[in-house]
């Protein structure tokens, strides 16, 4: 490993980009990306400058949640590969200097997995307190699945029910077991001892529920209510992250970062501080802008410019307040950010730098999807068959129960759509994108002949930032400096600065659809990076839609 890598802090250096495996590249022509693939394009990754991958389930699994659904934490999904293929993927990252990071999924399992399956077959077994089944006639109470439908689902046979906060196919883990809770931290062990660097802990704030299992007022026409107001972030969860980190983590020099949702800002002190238990944590205030909950896409939100701005300067000073940010503005779970955060005639390459360039510069480590470096925009899709993502069709249902016609239920899925970040990756403009040479499991995206690896602006920006982060004069303020956003500016423009040893690099970016003209202290003295041509007029600053610079 670097050397970067013993010290304490040294996720805070990295610049780290995620990996959908199954999007990402297809190295044996059977329209899945894999281990292999992923291999194959490392010195692309280089070459962007990235220092970390983080990459999304490849573990075995009957891929009803696409790979979130863990039948065995210790194996390789066939068609992802094998164990020996993935360690030679470790290898050679190691050798180009990039660090290998994995998805933990520890609040559930799939019931293909071992343990839900002995749980089933007897009920005396000590399996059965892996796992959260409640006996009775009827459904325990009337809490709502995150994808839809009770979480209760009957045990074929008895007079009982089991829990899943997420899928019918992905029943949860009962953290109650201390017994249950060693053998996951064994098996987090065995992955650290095999030389990764760390993981991104997946709905990590599910772990503790409500041991009441009261049943709450109905939110929707469905007679249910929301699981999370009892089984996300609860009172006691302390106990078990920090047995967690002491058992795990702490024993190693590893990156931590956390998908927390739920998390008040007064409370990010716990996850993130200087004893807390990860070293860095998503916050989804910003991201989920657009929707009123994260799971309920059709109760969309008229947010303005303003209201972004404001979330993400309660976001960034919560995070400094506390610790460390995972800074991002897609995942393998949001829709991709052009198409969220642009008005759709401006959604160019420019924009897809301008909005680039406004998070990547925030204090924290930034994070990039796999496809956002090439300006990537949502697919439009015209009927339900064509998605794959689970959480899209539930949410289309969900919303004609709730009286919405199925054209705007369409409208609003495709809108929110898992599968928007999902297609696969475009490398070139030949038939598949150079992902496949075969029908890829997922349909391209429509402008992958014209958005693609091959030649691309927006890439060679990202090169440009990545440099500037990592390796350039300017390095140690942007990656260490304080961050301070500029008050006195017009509602649509997000201004920063960051400050070390009393220098200062500023950030100006225009989140609107129409030209905004900044005058400024003093003159700048560098122009280091802009989304667009730009015309600085003396102190007078005039921004194009959607054009961020940064400057000195």
């Amino acid at each position: 490993m670097k050397k970067s890598k013993t010290t304490k802090d040294w996720w805070k250096e990295e610049v780290i980009y995620q990996v959908y495996p199954k999007s990402f590249k297809d190295s044996n022509n059977d329209g899945v990306g894999d281990i292999k693939g992923i291999k194959e394009k490392l010195p692309y990754l280089k070459e962007l400058g990235i220092t970390t991958l983080w990459i999304c389930p490849i573990f075995t699994s009957p891929m009803v949640d696409n790979g979130y659904d863990i039948a065995d934490f210790e194996g390789i999904n066939p068609e992802f590969g094998t164990m020996e293929e993935f360690d030679e993927l470790v290898a050679e990252a190691k050798k180009l200097e990039i660090k290998l990071m994995l998805d933990l999924v520890i609040n559930h399992t799939s019931d293909e997995h071992t343990w839900f399956q002995q749980a089933l077959a007897d009920k005396k077994s000590k399996y059965r307190e892996y796992y959260i089944f409640k006996e009775g006639k009827e459904r325990p109470n009337n809490w709502r699945s995150i994808f839809g439908g009770s979480v209760w689902e009957k045990v074929p046979g008895e007079e009982c029910y089991y829990l899943h906060v997420f899928d019918k196919k992905q029943p949860d883990l009962n953290w109650e077991n201390p017994e249950l809770r060693q053998e996951l931290y064994q098996m987090i062990n065995r992955w650290l001892e095999k030389g990764i660097a760390g993981f991104r802990i997946d709905s990590i704030t599910f772990i503790k529920k409500d041991q009441n299992y009261e049943s709450l007022p109905a939110d929707g026409v469905d007679g249910l209510v929301s699981c999370k107001h009892k089984t996300r972030n609860q009172p006691g969860i302390e106990f078990f992250l920090n047995e967690l980190k002491k058992e795990t983590f702490e024993k190693y020099n590893c990156v931590t970062v956390g998908e927390a949702p739920g998390v008040a800002y007064d409370e990010f002190s716990d996850f993130i501080g200087e004893e807390g238990y990860f070293s860095m944590i998503f916050d989804f205030h910003y991201a989920d802008i657009d929707v009123e909950s994260g799971s309920d896409w059709f109760k969309r939100t008229n947010w303005t410019t303003k209201e972004f701005k404001e979330l993400i300067i309660q976001s960034q000073e919560a995070l400094q307040n506390a610790g460390w940010g995972a800074n991002f503005i897609e995942n393998h779970d949001q829709p991709r950010a052009l198409s969220k955060l642009v008005k759709k005639e401006f959604q160019t390459a420019e924009a897809a730098k301008g909005i680039g360039a406004m998070y990547f510069f925030l204090r924290g480590t930034p994070f990039i999807y796999q496809g956002q470096e090439l300006g990537m925009i949502n697919a439009e899709r015209h009927h339900m068959k064509q998605f794959d993502d689970i959480s899209s069709i539930d949410n289309f249902y969900r919303a004609i129960q709730e009286g919405i016609s199925e054209k705007e239920a369409l409208n609003f899925v495709n809108l929110r759509s898992r599968d928007n970040s999902r297609t696969p990756m475009p490398w070139d403009n030949s038939q598949y994108g150079g992902f496949s040479n075969h029908q890829p499991w997922l349909a391209m995206t429509e402008e992958y002949p014209t958005i693609n690896a091959a030649k691309n602006t927006v890439l060679e920006f990202y090169k440009k930032m990545i440099e500037l982060r990592q390796n350039s004069p300017i390095s140690p303020i942007l990656k260490t400096g304080a961050i301070h956003f500029l008050k006195e500016l017009p509602d649509s423009i997000i201004g920063y600065y960051r400050e070390l040893g009393g220098e200062k690099i500023y950030s100006f970016t225009n989140l609107s659809p129409v030209s905004e003209t900044l005058i400024v202290e003093k003159e700048v003295e560098v122009l280091y990076l802009t989304s667009h041509s730009t015309q600085l007029l003396g102190k007078e600053i005039k921004l194009a839609p959607y054009q961020s610079i940064l400057v000195k």
